[in-house]
């Protein structure tokens, strides 16, 4: 098991091949459950993620001729389509409600896609809500518009904990298709690993004792001023 607080293949007391075979090599940190939700807000609009000065982690989740296409290419081709809405989520726990904790057909496989956070940045600027705010759009005409001319749609849900349980607090999720679909499928992924046996593993901690069960180690992003206006987020730079 890979320890909390550390590097997966990194840790002085667990051995890499451990990790390794759990990650494919994936370089993420990761944390106990039960003491990383103590640091996350409990209500709002909340990005929850795994990033540094550079980049941010995203999931999806694939039947496997599409993961095994995407790691081995490190970029989106094959059997994926990009003439259909694709879907990204910055928040593991999201990602595991959506997909069953890879259950569900079709969902089998989870990629962690590794991000520049200035193209992160760009997709939330970019953003259009899947319904109509009004502090946005003075009417639902001009949301109307806007969406039709948006390649980014964003959508706030009820964020879950590892159960499903609905929370008070909000998870994003972005929609992307057309050219941003493009750029993100084909120019601005920085890794593509699959981590569907860490996510097994981690499933069957859950089933188990839960006191044992780790995910990546998430804290609350804040984007720049204007994505983050853009987003609605509750912590919003000056």
């Amino acid at each position: 098991m890979c320890s909390v607080e550390n590097w997966f293949f990194k840790n002085d007391f667990i051995d890499p091949r451990e990790c390794d075979a759990a990650t494919n090599g994936s370089p993420m940190k990761t944390k106990n459950y039960l003491e990383l939700v103590r640091s996350w807000p409990q209500v709002g609009r909340h990005i929850l993620g795994q990033f540094d000065e550079r980049s941010i982690y995203v999931y999806q989740a694939y039947r496997p001729s599409i993961a095994e296409y995407a790691v081995a290419n490190q970029r989106f081709g094959g059997d994926f389509s990009y003439a259909r809405m694709s879907w990204i989520k910055p928040n593991f726990l999201w990602m595991m409600y959506r997909s069953g904790w890879a259950t569900k057909e079709g969902q089998e496989r989870i990629l962690a896609i590794r991000l520049g956070v200035t193209f992160f940045d760009e997709l939330l600027r970019s953003s259009v809500p899947s319904s109509r705010d009004p502090e946005r759009f003075d009417s639902d005409a001009s949301w109307r518009q806007a969406v039709a001319e948006s390649d980014v749609r964003m959508q706030w849900d009820p964020d879950h904990d590892p159960s499903g349980r609905a929370l008070e607090r909000r998870a994003v999720q972005l929609g992307l298709r057309g050219e941003m679909l493009r750029r993100y499928g084909e120019r601005e992924v920085l890794s593509i690993t699959d981590i569907t046996d860490f996510v097994a593993v981690q499933r069957r901690h859950l089933e188990s004792d839960i006191r044992l069960l780790e995910v990546p180690s998430e804290s609350v992003y804040v984007p720049e001023v204007t994505a983050a206006r853009v987003a609605g987020v509750e912590a919003v730079p000056v």
